[in-house]
């Protein structure tokens, strides 16, 4: 009889790690197709940053909802309707300037509605994705799997520009929509077969993977049973602190999605070429650092525990994000520049699963909310950084813009030091009623 362990959890993360790549293909490829889409239509530069801003805003809007929903209604289902939704309306985007809304609301108005449709579908992405690591991984694997979901995301925004510019130039701007709406859906139906809400429920998983996992995957119910504590959750100042610190992480990150390529072709003087492969540089950096950032924080976690492992860990990375990204405004030779600058986006994304991972040992039955929560104060934080960035640059010059930004991501580092995963939100009694719809299910068990 065989008694070795499955390892359909880590199928399962494989799995998240291609949604991170294609959702974030399809967060980028309006940038690239704006270059066909505003002389076919006549929009100005504002009016498509009005198109760019509309996905935020549908992203930020959406997150704790949709960390509530897989919470309250299993991941498995939200996560697969979440892409199809997005993926949907990824296709739309190819004929919003024929759809019925132009004709009401105009052009740019029907544009601007798909966006922000596209941005509330992947909003629900990123919580799901945390509620299933925490039921479905043992405390000790959950930084690495955190790590390799936010790698996928790193390596959809190195892999978009080359990959989307092709299509577009191949086939046309409007096909690269249809491809990746197509390809979404056949990964949400991929989706819904593989994933289950826990383990105990895969029929792929043995009882020598249950017993890795830990005694969560089979008691834990696939559904929260309780009312999201949002009182524990608001009393608490650590999570506000994470949620903070995650909106500082998102501010420097979305400079690099922003304004780095513009940054090398303006200020550093690289050809608009040269740029363009230099700009991917931070983003595969980051593919690598972020899985190899979870693993080091699981470890340091095992053995120091998780005031060290994610606290300690995570300072230490923003410390270092702030170092380099100042000696990489101050460098005097470009190529210097771009190595210093990838250094730091890397350093953020070594602490991102850290960051997860402690929002799965403060609420591990209410993952998904709480991680919706400091997914919005990150994408919040990210959606200063845009207009920023380029007001301090014309203001006081570039180099500023990017000292400024070290500055934050060194905030983001001393806000940590309020944070304590080993001290999970409690459920009062009151607060553990279950809900009229969920009186008959059984009790949750105890957040780790």
């Amino acid at each position: 009889m065989n008694t070795s362990p499955t390892r359909k959890r880590w199928q399962i993360i494989a799995l998240m790690f291609v949604v991170g790549v294609l959702m974030f293909i399809d967060r980028v490829n309006i940038s690239i197709a704006a270059k066909y889409i505003m002389p076919e239509y006549g929009l100005t530069d504002v009016q498509m940053g009005w198109v760019f801003s509309a996905f935020l805003v549908g992203y930020a809007l959406m997150q704790v909802p949709g960390g509530m929903l897989g919470d309250r209604y299993g991941p498995r289902r939200v996560l697969v309707g979440a892409i199809l939704w997005w993926s949907f309306f990824t296709s739309i985007t190819a004929i919003a300037g024929e759809w019925f809304l132009a004709s009401s609301i105009g052009v740019i108005g029907s544009f601007i509605v798909v966006r922000a449709l596209i941005g509330l579908g992947e909003a629900a992405g990123p919580p799901n994705y945390n509620r299933i690591i925490a039921s479905w991984m043992a405390p000790g694997e959950r930084g690495l799997a955190s790590g390799l979901v936010t790698g996928g995301g790193a390596l959809g925004a190195a892999l978009a520009p080359p990959l989307v510019v092709w299509i577009m130039t191949t086939l046309g701007w409007r096909e690269a929509f249809h491809i990746f709406g197509a390809l979404g859906i056949g990964v949400a139906v991929l989706s819904y077969w593989i994933i289950r809400d826990r383990p105990a429920d895969h029929p792929g998983v043995n009882a020598a993977e249950l017993a890795i996992i830990g005694n969560h995957a089979a008691k834990e119910p696939a559904r929260s049973s309780v009312r999201t504590p949002w009182r524990k959750l608001f009393k608490r100042p650590d999570l506000w602190l994470l949620t903070a610190s995650y909106g500082a992480l998102g501010y420097c990150g979305y400079l690099f999605f922003s304004w780095f390529y513009l940054y090398l072709v303006n200020e550093r003087g690289f050809s608009v070429v040269t740029a363009g492969w230099m700009s991917t540089v931070p983003f595969f950096v980051s593919t690598v650092a972020a899985p190899a950032g979870g693993w080091i924080s699981d470890r340091l976690s095992e053995r120091y525990g998780k005031r060290i492992g994610r606290c300690g860990f995570a300072f230490g990375c923003t410390l270092i994000a702030a170092i380099a990204i100042a000696a990489g405004a101050a460098a005097p030779d470009r190529t210097l520049a771009v190595v210093f600058l990838s250094i730091g986006d890397g350093a953020l994304f070594f602490s991102v699963a850290a960051y997860w991972a402690t929002s799965i040992d403060l609420a591990r039955t209410h993952a998904g909310t709480v991680g919706g929560l400091m997914n919005m104060g990150g994408n919040l934080g990210g959606a200063i950084s845009p207009t920023m960035t380029p007001l301090l640059a014309h203001s006081f010059g570039w180099d500023v813009s990017l000292y400024v930004a070290a500055g934050v991501a060194l905030l983001a580092g001393v806000l940590w030091l309020g944070v304590n995963p080993e001290r999970p939100v409690a459920l009062d009694a009151d607060e553990a009623q279950p809900s009229s719809a969920s009186a008959s299910a059984p009790p949750s068990s105890p957040a780790a």
